[in-house]
């Protein structure tokens, strides 16, 4: 599967035009659109509820749709509270991975599941 760079300043010029078009701004608050994100991943996390892991790998065409429209939820309120807070998104990705990569070293959690306080 060949992936595609998303444009996340499109993405967001066309969710806040989107939401101008409906006058949908006073009820897109960082707090609103929070608690929707969390709302579209728990909708995500329910396609997988009850399945085993090996399952998890191997969805059928309907049931990998209705995950896709999922992710796809998360993804654009990930772009609308960004936009909304003025936060570069591939920014705070690129700070954040460098956080990470000193919170898990590879020599030291390789092979584990374990939180970095952990080790």
């Amino acid at each position: 599967m060949e992936g595609r760079l998303m444009d996340i300043e499109s993405i967001q010029a066309r969710f806040r035009a989107f939401a101008r078009e409906r006058e949908w701004e006073p009820f897109h608050s960082p707090k609103n659109i929070a608690m929707a994100l969390t709302v579209e991943a728990g909708e995500l996390l329910e396609h997988f509820q009850w399945m085993t892991e090996e399952a998890s790998f191997d969805l059928d065409s309907e049931k990998k749709e209705q995950v896709a429209q999922e992710i796809a939820d998360v993804q654009l309120y990930l772009c609308r509270i960004a936009d909304l807070l003025k936060i570069d998104m591939a920014e705070a990705v690129d700070r954040k991975m460098v956080i990470n990569e000193e919170k898990y070293p590879a020599d030291l959690v390789r092979g584990s599941a374990k939180k970095y306080t952990e080790y």
